[in-house]
């Protein structure tokens, strides 16, 4: 591999992580709120009307901070699978090029595609399960878990290193299907701006990419919600006793709950996915121009 190409590649993993961290951190509040509707009523009980009730509600129980419980394992996590995410997705981006660089459509889908299942693998599903076991725990009368090492100590404790790959199958399905449909819907907006903001490779303002990374995230929300109920369920505290697998815990969110139970927590979802589309496609794009202009003053 020459040194430009290992640049690039360490580039677009740097860009990635900070990216990620930035989201997350940014972000976090509307995913514990996410979680804990789709984990609301799991044990019978139903405490939360919706996202205003839970947010409010977890405020007066635990203050502003209970909002940020589990954090650290979505940071470290986010900016992990952003990095992996970004880096696999440009390694693929190459490969899939045409003779004139250009990346069509469903060949940026089929990238995003595969970048989502290498971060499923690699990342996403430890530090997803952590959070979510962290944020169901909160609903106990008496916690268990007191932070990230703590909690991740107790659970493979309990339940073995296959008690943090828990719900790998969805989390699989879930990260494949996002970051098809977001790099695409990402990819092919950003090449119909580009057609009209100036000379070819020219970088698009920072609110243009924004808002393009901001419809990506919303597009994503709708596309893949089942997906993301059906893998906080099975990531739960409980998930083992309730649940033989992804697809008999599907059945049974339809039997019990209904079908409109599979866009449980879209609201605070899409919040996310809004800002966060936006932030992390800004963030890392703007890394990106500051690290390539770092190496033009190298040479």
């Amino acid at each position: 591999m020459t040194e430009k190409k290992k640049d690039k590649v360490l580039y677009s993993l740097i860009a990635g992580l900070v990216a990620g961290g930035v989201e997350a951190t940014i972000t976090y509040p509307t995913e514990y709120v996410k979680t804990q509707l789709q984990l609301d009523g799991t044990s019978g009980t139903k405490r939360f009307k919706g996202p205003i009730d839970c947010a409010v509600k977890t405020v007066q129980e635990k203050g502003i901070p209970g909002l940020y419980k589990g954090l650290s394992a979505l940071v470290i996590g986010t900016a992990a699978k952003a990095g992996v995410r970004f880096l696999t997705y440009d390694q693929l981006k190459v490969l899939l090029q045409d003779e004139n660089g250009n990346v069509s459509g469903p060949r940026s889908m089929l990238a995003g595609l595969g970048a989502g299942m290498v971060e499923a693998i690699t990342v996403v599903t430890p530090t997803e399960t952590i959070k979510t076991k962290i944020i169901h725990d909160q609903t106990r009368a008496k916690p268990q878990y007191n932070g990230l090492v703590h909690g991740v100590t107790k659970i493979v404790a309990n339940e073995g290193l296959g008690g943090i790959y828990r719900g790998l199958f969805p989390v699989m399905m879930r990260q494949g299907a996002n970051q098809a449909v977001r790099f695409s819907t990402y990819s092919t907006l950003k090449q119909e701006f580009q057609k009209y903001s100036g000379p070819p490779g020219q970088p698009l303002p920072a609110l243009v990419t924004f808002g393009i990374g901001a419809i990506a995230g919303t597009v994503t929300v709708y596309a893949t919600m089942p997906l993301d109920v059906i893998k906080t369920k099975m990531q739960g505290l409980k998930a083992k006793e309730l649940y033989r697998n992804s697809f008999h815990c599907g059945w049974k969110i339809l039997k019990e709950e209904g079908l409109l139970a599979f866009w449980k927590g879209a609201t605070p979802r899409l919040s996310r996915l809004l800002f966060s589309g936006g932030i992390i496609f800004t963030v890392y794009e703007q890394v990106m121009t500051g690290l390539r202009k770092i190496e033009e003053l190298k040479y």
